[in-house]
């Protein structure tokens, strides 16, 4: 995903996609919970942490991300998001066929599979 910045008299913009088949969400995720450990196989997805810092794995990695950090997540990556003490909301865009059902999840808190 590339994304475009423009400047303007009365400020500016960023677009994230243009003419794509995307979805776009905003995630809540509530203190001390986090979703599962998952791919997809079918879409890629782009995150921009709206406001508190999170825990975030990508892979074999986990670390600390800030209001307005960005993460791009191709496909068949693993990834999770966990919120420390605080709500932690995300723009999640999703790019190619988008489907609930496309989630691998390798391990989850709440008993799904």
């Amino acid at each position: 995903m590339k994304k475009y910045s423009e400047k303007r008299q009365w400020g500016g913009f960023e677009r994230f996609t243009l003419n794509k088949l995307s979805t776009v969400k905003i995630l809540t995720i509530k203190p001390k919970q986090k979703f599962s450990l998952q791919y997809h196989h079918k879409r890629n997805e782009f995150w921009k942490f709206l406001d508190n810092p999170a825990k975030v794995t990508i892979d074999k990695k986990t670390f600390r991300v800030k209001k307005d950090e960005e993460i791009f997540i191709p496909a068949k990556t693993l990834h999770r998001i966990e919120a420390y003490s605080k709500p932690v909301r995300v723009l999640e865009i999703s790019f190619g066929k988008f489907n609930e059902k496309d989630i691998k999840r390798i391990e989850d808190v709440y008993g799904r599979e």
